[in-house]
C-alpha cells in the first residue's frame, strides 16, 4: 500500500520526473523550489511545459527565468486559484496544495492524481482557454522587475 500522507511536493518532482513529452500547469502560487527544479529540468530534457499563473499571487519569477517562454499570467477576472496539472492527456492531479514551501509544510492539504485521459483531456481543454487569454510572462510587470540585473 502506498503513503497517502506523501507530501506533495514529492508527487509533481517524480511526475515532472518522469518521461513524457507534455505537461501543462496551472498555479495560484509557484514557489517550490523542488517543484521549479523539477519543471526546469523537464523542459532541458525537451518536455513541452506551459504555466498559467495568478497574476495577484507571490511567484519565483527568477527560477522561472529559464522556463519564460512557456509562462503566462492570467489577466485579471476570477482568481486562478487550480493547483494542478495535466501531463501527456493521460494524467491529472489536483488538490488544495499550492506549489510553495508554505503548502507543503504548514498548511494541511490534500492532493489528488488521477489517471484518466478523460479528466486530463477536459483540464487541457480548461488549460488552452486560459492560455489563450494569458499574457506572456516576459510582459509583465512584477516579472520584468524580478529578471532586470541590479
Amino acid at each position: 500500500m502506498r503513503d497517502p500522507f506523501v507530501r506533495a511536493r514529492t508527487v509533481s518532482a517524480r511526475c515532472f520526473d518522469a518521461h513524457f513529452r507534455s505537461a501543462y500547469l496551472a498555479s495560484y502560487a509557484l514557489t517550490d523550489p523542488i517543484v521549479l527544479d523539477a519543471l526546469n529540468a523537464a523542459e532541458c530534457r525537451g518536455v513541452a511545459i506551459r504555466i498559467v499563473l495568478d497574476p495577484r499571487e507571490r511567484h519565483d519569477f527568477v527560477k522561472l527565468g529559464d522556463l519564460s517562454d512557456t509562462v503566462r499570467i492570467k489577466r485579471g477576472g476570477p482568481f486562478m486559484h487550480l493547483k494542478a496539472y495535466e501531463i501527456d492527456g493521460a494524467v491529472l492531479r489536483t488538490g488544495s496544495a499550492n506549489f510553495s514551501t508554505s503548502g507543503e509544510n504548514a498548511q494541511d492539504n490534500d492532493l489528488i492524481v488521477i489517471r484518466d485521459a478523460v479528466a486530463a483531456i477536459k483540464f487541457e481543454a480548461h488549460f488552452e482557454r486560459m492560455w489563450e487569454a494569458a499574457q506572456a510572462m516576459i510582459e509583465f510587470a512584477p516579472a520584468i522587475n524580478a529578471l532586470e540585473p541590479r
